[in-house]
């Protein structure tokens, strides 16, 4: 199982950015998907999560109404969409694979699976 993170970049407060992440080697409805972010100086947390085949999702506090986790079966991917972003969202984000799905979320010892992070930054 291979995971791809890309999309991250500069954006200004306020702004969107989209990350990717294509799976590929397995089905993508194999897997609950997660993303999470480390920022500078802090523990890596849980940001969203999409469950395997429900498509059932989870937000952190702190992205909740702002970021959007979807995912498309045609092409094995699955998006973030981040808008209103603030500076606190910098920092390099992960995609993960959990084949058991998303009992553990937000706790990434559930993720079996782990991409490159694409490092984001919002600043002016």
């Amino acid at each position: 199982v291979q995971l791809q993170a890309s999309g991250g970049g500069l954006a200004q407060p306020g702004g969107s950015l989209t990350l990717s992440c294509a799976l590929s080697g397995f089905s993508l409805d194999d897997f609950a998907i997660g993303w999470y972010r480390r920022a500078p100086g802090k523990e890596r947390e849980g940001v969203s999560c999409i469950s395997k085949s429900e498509d059932i999702t989870y937000y952190a506090d702190s992205v909740k109404g702002r970021f959007t986790i979807s995912r498309d079966r045609a092409k094995n991917t699955v998006y973030l969409q981040m808008n209103m972003l603030r500076p606190e969202d910098t920092g390099v984000y992960y995609c993960a694979a959990a084949f058991g799905g998303t009992r553990q979320w937000p706790n990434e010892r559930g993720m079996d699976f782990w991409g490159k992070g694409t490092q984001v930054t919002v600043s002016s």
